[in-house]
């Protein structure tokens, strides 16, 4: 499975950013199935849990992003996503999209988003 996330970028405390994970060699099924989730990486930091939509379809996030982000999938073009509205500085760092199938883990490389004040 290999992944490669787009859409990071520059914005202002307020801004809006959408990022895609693209999901490739794997099955459609298997795409289905899985649960999909985005993590950051702060400068410093460990790199933690920003939200998550789980195989049942569920969706969890973490609380400083409730409200403001969405996460969502094009199961069609096994794509997920990660709309990202009223950002603010402490969302700055380094986004990758996980996607667990079974029991293995695969990560994306990152994409960098960047809010300043």
């Amino acid at each position: 499975v290999q992944l490669q996330a787009s859409g990071g970028g520059s914005v202002r405390t307020g801004g809006s950013l959408k990022l895609s994970c693209a999901a490739s060699r794997i099955i459609l099924s298997d795409f289905w199935q899985s649960r999909k989730a985005w993590y950051r990486q702060a400068p410093g930091k460990q790199r933690e849990l920003v939200a998550e939509l789980t195989s049942g379809g569920s969706t969890n996030y973490q609380d400083s992003v409730k409200g403001r982000f969405t996460i969502s999938r094009d199961n069609a073009k096994k794509t997920v996503y990660l709309q990202m509205n009223n950002l603010e500085p402490e969302d700055t760092g380094v986004y990758y999209c996980n996607v667990e199938v079974g029991s293995r883990h695969y990560w994306g490389r990152g994409t960098q988003v960047t809010v300043s004040s």
